[in-house]
């Protein structure tokens, strides 16, 4: 079954990019949905089921950490697949991957987010089977 995607990333060209390496092959998608930060991308979780999150760690508002760790405590999300796209480098990632998430540095090639979906959806089935 399809994916219900979710990008979040406070530049609109970098949320552009990632939607491209979509298109341009991998799992089957049936929807995308965008967030210009991580207040935005919970309005959306709470409205629409999203099988995998790609989250930028730097943004506005409310951050990729915080995003994460506020999807980990929501009992219905909480193993929601992560992936952190992002040009950060610290020690934050290392406690990210702790936390189930998985991390594709900026700039990053189509190539390599594909395969890491593949990885965190196991194939292109969904998550949520839905």
């Amino acid at each position: 079954m399809a994916l219900n995607v979710m990008v979040v990333d406070d530049s609109a060209v970098m949320r552009a990019r990632i939607i491209r390496a979509f298109h341009l092959g991998g799992p089957p998608i049936r929807e995308i949905h965008q967030a210009g930060n991580g207040q935005e991308a919970l309005e959306v979780l709470a409205r629409n089921w999203i099988d995998l999150l790609l989250v930028d760690i730097n943004m506005p508002v409310v951050d990729g950490i915080e995003l994460i760790a506020r999807v980990r405590k929501m009992p219905e999300i909480t193993d929601l697949p992560a992936i952190v796209v992002s040009t950060e480098s610290s020690s934050r990632i290392s406690m990210l991957q702790k936390e189930g998430a998985r991390f594709v540095h900026k700039p990053f090639s189509a190539e390599i987010l594909r395969a890491t979906v593949v990885e965190m959806t196991g194939g292109c089935a969904a998550v949520s089977g839905q």
